[in-house]
């Protein structure tokens, strides 16, 4: 909102100074700098309301170290973060761009189900919290929300270079929209661009890094495929939304793990989201150029700075837990981005560690179930699952597990922007 209040104080009334809002970058630090304090700030006097109201964490015996002092540590500070990452994002951001609306719902909708979550487990003392299946509603509904916006809306498109008088397009499943741009290319040519508006992500590590789903499509036959592309795209993206949700949602589990290892995603998905915004750095690295993109890096900024601020408090020893009501929300914030910013293939090494956690659940839950109908008794992979618990099961300290994941988080971060590069 004061981007447009600035714009109009400077075009009205030619105030000295208001056009440093047209900068990204500038409303991108000032949308850290202020949701670390709402962060720090609001969070501080929410964990003494939490503790008032004995909003507290019901602690499972797992047989875990350190497990009985987390009782009653005041839970559902989701709402620290989500309220860091909506106010700067609103103050500095451009509401009216579909890609900042689609952050702000993706935000709301599943920290709310998340919120429910919370509820029903702490003033219901209900400790199973909101039925599996509305949780993948919930989940899936955003995912519904996600793929019709990123394949219908208008104004998702990317730039593709004009030769010959018409635009380099794929096939005829590919959209010409509404304006375009003329500028120099990396060789000093002037080129003109056409926006397109197309099913298309980013392969890593290959020289032709652009897929496009119409490729899937056509295995059910060409004739269908401008009915099955949308399908197969809406569906991958509802997968990838219930993945990285559920993923982020198990991951928290020890004191600072889910809040750093998201944090640390941000980042990456907040270097991908400026480079592929701007048009310069886009043609210099051959990689999508996606107009009006760059206005993510505000929603970005906000959010890696609501989760370092969260994680003064929820740092080990923490004094408030996330919830479902953080967790869920973060997740599906992550995968959003990451199908925005069409690095949805990328999501196996970026969110690694979300994945490993995931597959430790599902192996063990498999593994358990097979050994039990063939033996008649259930035996396990891990000593406890998901991972985390497992390695405090050997008697690593939870700091200390923490702090490790958050190394081969920065590892896989650093390896997922090396593919910039590396086509």
């Amino acid at each position: 909102m004061l981007y447009y209040l600035f714009t109009y104080l400077r075009d009205t009334f030619h105030l000295a100074g208001a056009g440093v809002f047209n900068y990204i970058t500038f409303r991108a630090a000032m949308a850290i700098i202020l949701s670390l304090v709402i962060s720090m700030l609001f969070g501080k006097r929410l964990i003494a309301f939490l503790q008032r109201k004995q909003i507290g964490e019901t602690v499972r015996d797992l047989g875990l170290a350190g497990e009985t002092a987390k009782k009653g540590t005041p839970t559902m500070g989701g709402l620290i973060i989500i309220a860091a990452i909506l106010i700067p994002t609103l103050l500095f951001a451009r509401v009216l761009n579909v890609y900042i609306v689609l952050m702000l719902v993706s935000t709301v909708w599943l920290g709310l189900v998340g919120f429910l979550d919370d509820y029903i487990k702490v003033f219901k003392k209900n400790k199973e919290g909101l039925a599996g299946r509305f949780k993948i509603m919930g989940q899936v509904g955003l995912g519904i929300i996600v793929g019709l916006t990123m394949y219908y809306n208008n104004h998702v498109v990317i730039s593709r270079p004009i030769t010959s008088g018409k635009p380099v397009v794929y096939n005829a499943a590919e959209k010409l929209e509404e304006g375009g741009s003329t500028r120099k290319d990396d060789q000093g040519r002037v080129q003109t661009y056409a926006y397109v508006r197309t099913a298309t992500t980013t392969i890593p590590f290959v020289k032709t890094h652009e897929f496009r789903y119409e490729k899937i499509a056509e295995l059910f036959g060409e004739k269908y495929v401008a009915v099955t592309t949308p399908i197969i795209y809406i569906l991958f993206v509802i997968f990838i939304i219930v993945a990285v949700s559920n993923g982020a949602n198990i991951t928290d589990g020890v004191d600072g793990l889910a809040t750093g290892v998201s944090a640390i995603i941000g980042i990456c998905l907040g270097v991908f989201a400026y480079v592929s915004g701007n048009y310069v750095f886009a043609g210099y690295l051959n990689i999508m150029d996606i107009p009006n993109l760059g206005e993510l890096s505000i929603f970005i900024g906000a959010f890696v700075g609501a989760c370092v601020g969260f994680l003064w408090y929820n740092a080990y020893p923490a004094q408030v837990f996330m919830g479902d009501t953080g967790s869920l929300a973060l997740g599906g914030i992550i995968a959003s981005l990451a199908i925005i910013v069409r690095k949805e293939l990328l999501i196996p090494i970026i969110c690694g560690i979300f994945l490993v956690e995931n597959i430790s659940v599902m192996l063990q839950v498999w593994y358990f179930k097979k050994t039990k109908k063939k033996y008649g008794e259930g035996r396990r992979i891990f000593l406890m699952a998901p991972l985390h618990h497992h390695y405090q099961k050997k008697g690593y300290h939870e700091a200390k597990i923490v702090t490790r994941f958050w190394i081969i988080g920065i590892l896989l971060a650093i390896m997922s922007i090396v593919t910039l590069k590396l086509q």
